[in-house]
């Protein structure tokens, strides 16, 4: 392996599942292509960070299919050295230290294809998290950040939210409730089949309580002094939509974009031209 080189790729995937294309401007002013997720293939396998260091033969990852792939190099690294390394780094990628904002996976990809190939990810990818929280209604996204941030320390798949009248909320919710690995390994496999299965079963699990639990979408975070105004500016936006939708005159994704807009207006975040 060592002397004839292993190709290293990097697989790219969209976490909104496409809602970032279609709704960013309206949330955030600005175009955001998607909410990236990377893993980084070689030796057959695809390795990633969420809830820690993980890693599933290539194609199976929980993700499914990246909506694009690009090549990095060719490795001379043996694969029981990459192995090692990734044991030596591990302690500083478990689901504790998992930060979307700062220290997340696509953090782990750049730092494992420098190790491998010596070559970056692309910047776009890695400078996602500044594009975002520059944007004068950060603070009003921080809840699904922290939403998101908690499906991914748990190791599972977050699942785009669903604009329906009777859960705009909810694709605010935390899952903070969902388990976190029940040992402090910072490097799991899921090379084998029943370890797949596993995680399979955990992964879905996870989804059906994003999705179908509502109570707490509107919660204050303890200790937080935007909390009570989040939770207010959340519900009115979920009033709103419901209103809009009973004319029946908007498509779902267009009605959220109008909701967030109006009340972003009342609260002086947003220019009335775009009303």
């Amino acid at each position: 392996m060592a002397e004839e080189g292993c190709k290293v790729s990097l697989n790219v995937y969209d976490l909104s599942q496409g809602l970032a294309r279609q709704l960013s401007t309206a949330f955030l002013g600005k175009p955001i292509e998607a909410i990236w997720h990377t893993g980084v293939v070689v030796y057959g396998h695809e390795y990633y960070f969420g809830g820690g260091i993980e890693s599933s033969p290539a194609g199976t990852t929980p993700y499914g299919t990246p909506i694009r792939t690009f090549d990095l190099g060719v490795t001379h690294v043996p694969e029981e050295v990459f192995e090692e390394y990734l044991d030596k780094i591990g302690p500083r990628y478990t689901a504790e230290t998992y930060s979307l904002l700062t220290h997340n996976c696509n953090n782990f990809s750049n730092e494992v294809a420098e190790f491998l190939v010596g070559a970056s990810i692309p910047d776009y990818i890695l400078n996602l998290p500044n594009e975002v929280m520059s944007s004068p209604m950060a603070p009003l996204i921080l809840p699904m950040i922290q939403n998101l941030e908690n499906t991914l320390k748990a190791g599972a798949v977050p699942q785009a939210p669903q604009f329906r009248t009777s859960a705009l909320a909810s694709s605010n919710q935390a899952t903070a409730a969902a388990s976190k690995p029940a040992n402090g390994a910072t490097y799991q496999s899921t090379k084998t089949k029943d370890e797949g299965a596993a995680r399979k079963s955990d992964t879905e699990q996870i989804k059906a309580k994003t999705v179908s639990s509502s109570s707490g979408a509107g919660d204050a975070v303890a200790g937080d002094p935007l909390g009570d105004a989040r939770s207010k500016v959340q519900e009115e936006i979920s009033s709103e939509f419901a209103a809009i939708m009973a004319t029946g005159t908007l498509h779902a994704s267009e009605a959220a974009a109008l909701a967030t807009r109006r009340v972003m207006q009342r609260h002086g975040h947003v220019s009335t031209a775009q009303s």
